[in-house]
């Protein structure tokens, strides 16, 4: 768990690198290259390239960064190498990443490619790949480095997950008018607070995600970054949010009780409890 004091700070704020050209495909794993007019798809250093099929798309010269060009999506840029066995290892989850996950762009940026390539990563300091950096609205919000595909995946959809069954809430107006359309009907609210920089909460979140699908005849699901706005710290306050994740449950208007940590079946239990069923542990 992580303690709210802890990441009251500003977090990291950094411009995306801009390149030459950018991402004009959500469906395919691509690599850019910073030389003008081109956007190069790399595929000779996988092992089995024939097993799969992406596509690459011209860009004009001068056309928007990566960031830019997302807007509001999230763009994850890897940095690797083509000598590195753990690169290589992780590539086949970053394809099927980018094809499932149409609310993400990613990028790959293969450091050992050129010069160019070279002096871009000295640039943003990598110094262990694979490398991630995710960005949203031309800032960077997250990275990791020498991760596994776990890790990867939870990232991406704690990150990036904007189309799921969980509702996103941003502020107290927000939960306000979540709690007023579920006064009545019966349904459990299960709000899940965090902080966007808590690794506890990215863990649980694909947990969140796989719940808010699979009880959505009963219980709606809801998440909150504390730390992305005043209105969400001082929500996190007035409830005595001290670590996360935490879970809030809320029943016909009350809080009827909370869970506080990242445990997948200490969770299930507790939502199981608060939705009327009887958990013996």
């Amino acid at each position: 768990m992580a303690t709210v004091a802890n990441f009251s700070a500003k977090p990291i704020t950094t411009v995306i690198p801009r390149p030459s050209t950018a991402v004009a495909s959500t469906s395919s794993f691509v690599f850019f290259d910073p030389k003008p007019n081109s956007l190069i798809l790399k595929q000779s250093w996988v092992t089995n390239p024939t097993r799969r099929r992406f596509s690459a798309v011209k860009v004009k010269a001068g056309a928007a960064s990566p960031g830019r060009w997302a807007k509001n999506k999230l763009v994850v840029v890897e940095f690797a190498t083509s000598k590195s066995d753990q690169s290589s290892k992780i590539y086949p989850f970053m394809v099927e990443l980018s094809r499932t996950c149409n609310d993400v762009d990613f990028l790959l940026v293969m450091g050992d490619e050129s010069e160019k390539t070279r002096e871009l990563c000295r640039r943003e300091k990598i110094e262990k790949v694979p490398h991630f950096s995710f960005y949203k609205s031309m800032e960077k919000i997250h990275e990791e480095e020498g991760i596994g595909p776990d890790q990867l995946i939870g990232d991406v959809l704690y990150y990036g997950d904007s189309h799921s069954a969980v509702v996103q809430l941003h502020g107290r107006a927000d939960v306000e008018k979540l709690i007023d359309e579920n006064r009545t009907g019966g349904k459990l609210i299960v709000l899940d607070v965090g902080l966007k920089h808590c690794g506890p909460c990215v863990k649980v979140y694909p947990t969140v995600l796989k719940l808010s699908r699979s009880m959505s005849e009963t219980v709606v699901f809801a998440r909150m970054n504390g730390d992305e706005n005043d209105s969400c710290m001082e929500f996190l306050k007035d409830m005595n949010v001290i670590e996360v994740p935490t879970f809030l449950f809320i029943r016909n208007g009350d809080i009827c009780g909370r869970y506080v940590g990242s445990g997948k079946g200490e969770l299930i239990g507790e939502i199981l409890r608060y939705s009327g069923v009887r958990v013996t542990y």
